[in-house]
Parts: C-alpha cells; sequence; structure tokens
C-alpha cells in the first residue's frame, strides 16, 4: 500500500518554523470517525433545542476566551495580519452566538390537507453528519461558519481542513470538545485521499477552496446522492464611474487588492474604469504603494507573505506580458514569501489575469467608454462571486444591481468583507447548490420532510 503523506504546515513569515507535523488521517480513518459521529449525531439532535443552544453558546465562549492563542497562530500559520486575525476570531465568536439562537427557530410548518380530516406538516430535521473541506485562508471563520449551522441543525461534523491550516483546526477541536458530546466534532488532517473519503461517507458535504477540487468534489457527492455546496474561486471586478470619488474609490480598492497579501475569494481582481482612466490610474498606483507590507503580527501590517513560494511565483508569472505600474516584483529583503502590491494594464482579452484568479495581492486595470462595456467585461468570466461598483448616481447602481451576474453586489464599498447573518455565495463556476450564512446555512444542513396525520378509524 502506498504510503500517505504527512501533513506539514509552516510559518509563510518564517518557513523554516514548522508549526504542525502529522500523520494523515487513512480513508479507514475517515470511515471509523464518520461512524463514531453519526452515533453522536443521534443524542445531540434528541438532546433538544435548549441543549444545542448551551452548548453553542459555552462554544463561543471558549473561543474568545482563546482568542490571543487564535490571533497568534492564525497569523503564524496563514501569514494573515493580526488585526485581520483579530476580526476572524470576533466574527467566528459572533456566528457561534448567532447560531446558538437558531435551535429555537421553527423547524416547520402546518398546512390545511387538501382532503378530508386530519393534519399536514412539513418538519426539517439533520442529515446526520456533515462533512467539511475548508480552505486554509480562514482557518477559523470558514469552519465555524460551516460547523455552527451544522451542529445548530442537529448535525455531527467532520473537518478536513487545508493542509496549511492545520494547526487552527487542531486547535478549535479541544475547545469544543470542551463543551460538546464526544464524537460530534472531529477533525480529520489530510490530503486529496481523506477529504474523498469524507465525501464518500458524510451525509452532506460543504466545501470551500478551488474550482477545480470543487468540481471533483461536487461530482463525487452528487454520484451518491449526497447534499453538497460547494464555495470557489472569484474573479471580482470592481467598476469606477466618472463620477465616483477618487481617493476613497481608489483607497477601498487598493485595500480589497493587497488587504492580507490578496488571498480572499472576495479579493478584487479586476479594476474596471468608465472613461478617463488617468485619475483613478495615478490614485490607486499611489494607494497600493502606501499598502504597509511586513510581517503579520507588526502592527500596522496590511499585506503579510503569500502562502507559499509556489503562490509567490504564480504571481510574478502572471503579470508577464502587461504593462505593470506598481509592484510587480518580490521582496527579497524579508525571509518570507512576499510580493509588493501589483497593478498593471494593457492586457489583451485573453490574458490570464483578466480569466483566472491569481491568489495574491494583484490585479489588472482595464477601461471601458461607458457602463455597457462595464458591465459586459465585469460579466464576461465563468466566474460569479462578488463585484463592486463606485459612482454617486442612485440610477447607475440600480442598474447595476440588477445586471452584475455576480453573488454579492457593493456598491461604494470593497469587494472583500462578508456579513454573517445574510446569505453567502456566487454565480456561475463561483458556486453550487444553496447559499451558505444566515438562515440558509440552516437550510442547507437539514432536509424537509412531509408528515400527513389522520385519525385511525378505530378510535
Amino acid at each position: 500500500m502506498e504510503q500517505i503523506a504527512d501533513v506539514v504546515s509552516c510559518n509563510p513569515d518564517y518557513p523554516p518554523e514548522v508549526l504542525v507535523y502529522t500523520p494523515a488521517t487513512s480513508w479507514d480513518g475517515v470511515v471509523r470517525t464518520v461512524e463514531r459521529a453519526r452515533v453522536a449525531a443521534r443524542e445531540w439532535w434528541h438532546s433538544g433545542a435548549t441543549h444545542r443552544a448551551a452548548a453553542l453558546h459555552a462554544a463561543a465562549e471558549r473561543v474568545e476566551e482563546a482568542r490571543d492563542i487564535l490571533i497568534d497562530l492564525i497569523s503564524r500559520e496563514v501569514g494573515k495580519p493580526s488585526a485581520e486575525a483579530r476580526g476572524e476570531v470576533a466574527r467566528a465568536v459572533a456566528i457561534l452566538r448567532y447560531y446558538a439562537q437558531q435551535p429555537y427557530d421553527p423547524i416547520g410548518a402546518v398546512h390545511e390537507p387538501a382532503q378530508g380530516r386530519g393534519m399536514l406538516l412539513t418538519r426539517r430535521s439533520p442529515h446526520g453528519v456533515a462533512g467539511l473541506i475548508t480552505p486554509w485562508n480562514f482557518p477559523l471563520a470558514i469552519p465555524v461558519w460551516k460547523a455552527a449551522p451544522a451542529l445548530a441543525a442537529g448535525n455531527a461534523v467532520v473537518l478536513k481542513p487545508a493542509p496549511p491550516a492545520t494547526a487552527c483546526a487542531l486547535e478549535l477541536a479541544p475547545l469544543l470538545a470542551e463543551v460538546l458530546p464526544e464524537g460530534l466534532f472531529t477533525v480529520v488532517p489530510g490530503h486529496a485521499e481523506t477529504g474523498a473519503a469524507l465525501v464518500e461517507s458524510a451525509d452532506v458535504v460543504s466545501f470551500t477552496g478551488s474550482t477545480a477540487v470543487g468540481r471533483a468534489v461536487v461530482q463525487a457527492a452528487t454520484a451518491s446522492g449526497t447534499p453538497v455546496q460547494a464555495e470557489m474561486g472569484g474573479q471580482n471586478a470592481a467598476i469606477v464611474m466618472p463620477d465616483a470619488e477618487i481617493d476613497e474609490t481608489a483607497t477601498q480598492i487598493a485595500g480589497a487588492i493587497a488587504g492580507y497579501a490578496g488571498q480572499k475569494c472576495t479579493a478584487t481582481k479586476r479594476v474596471i474604469v468608465v472613461g478617463d482612466p488617468a485619475p483613478l490610474r495615478g490614485a490607486l498606483v499611489e494607494a497600493l504603494k502606501s499598502i504597509e507590507v511586513g510581517p503579520p503580527a507588526a502592527a500596522g501590517t496590511v499585506c503579510g507573505p503569500v502562502i507559499s513560494a509556489q503562490a509567490r511565483a504564480a504571481v510574478l508569472e502572471s503579470v508577464a506580458g502587461a504593462r505593470v505600474l506598481a509592484g510587480g516584483f518580490e521582496l527579497g529583503s524579508r525571509q518570507g514569501w512576499y510580493i509588493a502590491p501589483t497593478l498593471v494594464d494593457e492586457l489583451d482579452d485573453g490574458h490570464p489575469l483578466l480569466r483566472n484568479e491569481i491568489f495574491g495581492p494583484v490585479a489588472a486595470l482595464v477601461a471601458v467608454p461607458d457602463l455597457d462595456s462595464a458591465l459586459a467585461a465585469a460579466n464576461g468570466v465563468v466566474q460569479g462571486l462578488v463585484s463592486s461598483v463606485h459612482t454617486s448616481s442612485l440610477g447607475t447602481a440600480l442598474r447595476c444591481a440588477d445586471e452584475l451576474d455576480t453573488g454579492l453586489i457593493k456598491v461604494n464599498a470593497p469587494t472583500t468583507g462578508v456579513d454573517f447573518h445574510v446569505p453567502f455565495g456566487g454565480e456561475k463556476e463561483s458556486s453550487h447548490g444553496s447559499r451558505e450564512q444566515g438562515k440558509a446555512g440552516m437550510d442547507f444542513f437539514t432536509r424537509t420532510r412531509t408528515i400527513t396525520l389522520r385519525q385511525s378509524t378505530a378510535v
């Protein structure tokens, strides 16, 4: 039998520092974990709303108590600036508190029977075991925003984190174990085989990651009839109208390009300028140059390292054939995988930066003559996650809200940033299945049954 590779996670700011080195979970190990979780799920579901709500409230308290440890670990393991890491921990706590209220929500409805006496009911119930496959860029928030609704709905959770975020997942697990029944929340470190085993074994699957892997997950889950949702890549556009406030817009877009080194599925990758691009181009170049690049733990850092040497190489290769306006070079004075925030223009229509998601602090500037052209350019990709529109015209904003083919539309706000209590997801190849977060999360992690009740004639 081929030996399974160990899971190794390193500090992208200081690569020699290994944060976790652990065996990958085998296929059989995943199957056994899911079987134990299925037993725990049955008891958890029948424990009632009050018990589940109290446990999730307690989980929020445990995460909040461990915030300093988690902030430090997030910054060290995935290179997230400490200010953003602090926000991620606070977000995870808020998500747990939000979903702690959800067990008290109605889980069905009463309907009038079409014929005769009796009752006609609909009732939601949990699937059983939720298999979660999560990325490295939000190592706490994304596992929590999937696990919290799954648990609130009465499921058990088995989490397979991306290898570069394994230490964060292994830190989260014992915090939740303090307040949840044994076997209800389990982490299975591993690579592709571990993930495939989880997709095959779980009763419901939620995935966030690359488009290529997401397609494979959807195909495998669908083949076995397992409910699945997949959040994948984004090629997000910011449309800038001539009436936009230039300095404010440039600051917002620069942050959406280079914040956390552009390693967000909601990061801005295309800046589409209507009319003369010169004013915004100059302001955006200056805004990008003023972005603080440095160690994640340093105060004021906005752009830390990218996750790996391969990621840095991909960003540098992506600017080939374009005119570089800012950045475009690695910061060799630092030990980690750093690259300067980058903006390019004068690209051919088929250039990879205009078609493919490049996970790093890089974006392309495109000039178009009018709003029709801007909408066509923004919609002219296979992804459809988020877009932003920068304008002082309400009419323009409303038209863009109608015609942009993305799941999220921001007006005079950056593409980055998501409210956890409303549905999240994209269109086209950015998403598959139902939305995440908010009430939509509860819907996905439950199944609906229709129940007919009639009085027996023997009574």
